[in-house]
């Protein structure tokens, strides 16, 4: 009587829902190796307890994890390790779906048709002094660098010191080069640095406004369309976009009720 070797790779495609031809590819690439082979008729053999490993494997590459990473998770054995890489790649499909969600947002935006309507304004700012935080920035890094820039303000200045929404000015070249000078800040009742923050005089500016509602994932959509309504009415654009937020992230967990307001610097062009 032959002593069975173990599951041939016929019967371990079954048990484990994965099809012979992608068992095989695990075989190929190092992932998972049968645990004999038949040296006269090259059969594979696997064990019943490479059952689980062939499914955690599965999932990964399910997940889009790299091969390289799917090998280092199932070959170390350290369980600390093993949960570090696979929630380093979860922070990272997380981020790609972030960024797929705002996308798809937008263009649902973009092809309403009634949704070319903008409420703007023309509004004389006057001087004012403000506490603010400034660094040339990637683009990458500006959601980063902005919680961090916020976080510092927060924490100098409590409510009962603040006279008003935070807000920021960022140069043009953070959207046009990648790479520009981002400035946050908050108005105080009693303006004083220390640290990365400044007292800072904003001169008096002429602002094209509108106020982006809900969440900042089609902001660039409000973008485009005050664009649009400045160049239509004549207008220039002259210095860096500022932000006020009226209600945010730090102030309510509810998106739907946060209130971005942009303005433009503008000017009134000369007919040629």
């Amino acid at each position: 009587m032959t002593l069975r070797k173990g599951l041939t790779i016929g019967e371990f495609a079954t048990v484990t829902r994965l099809s012979v031809r992608t068992l095989r590819r695990y075989h190929e690439s190092g992932l998972l190796v049968p645990a004999t082979v038949d040296p006269h008729t090259n059969y594979r053999y696997y064990l019943p307890d490479q059952i689980a490993t062939a499914q955690v494997i599965h999932r990964l590459r399910e997940l889009d994890v790299p091969l390289a990473e799917v090998r280092s998770i199932i070959t170390t054995g350290d369980p600390h390790q093993r949960a570090e890489l696979i929630a380093g790649h979860l922070r990272r499909l997380e981020a790609e779906l972030d960024r797929t969600r705002a996308a798809v947002v937008s263009l649902r935006q973009l092809l309403q048709p009634d949704a070319a309507t903008l409420d703007v304004e023309l509004r004389s700012v006057p001087a004012r002094t403000v506490v603010a935080i400034s660094a040339t920035v990637r683009i990458e890094d500006s959601l980063a660098w902005f919680d961090t820039a916020m976080d510092e303000l927060d924490a100098a200045f409590p409510p009962a010191e603040r006279a008003g929404p935070p807000g920021g000015r960022y140069a043009n070249e953070l959207f046009t080069d990648g790479v520009g000078v981002m400035t946050v800040f908050r108005p105080v009742r009693s303006p004083h640095g220390g640290g990365r923050m400044e007292v800072v005089e904003f001169p008096a500016t002429d602002l094209a406004v509108t106020v982006h509602a809900g969440p900042h994932d089609d902001i660039d959509v409000t973008y485009g369309r005050l664009g649009d309504w400045v160049v239509s009415h004549a207008l220039g654009i002259d210095g860096p976009v500022h932000e006020t937020y009226l209600a945010g992230p730090r102030d309510t967990g509810d998106a739907r009720r946060w209130r971005t307001e942009i303005g433009w610097p503008v000017f009134r062009l000369t007919p040629d």
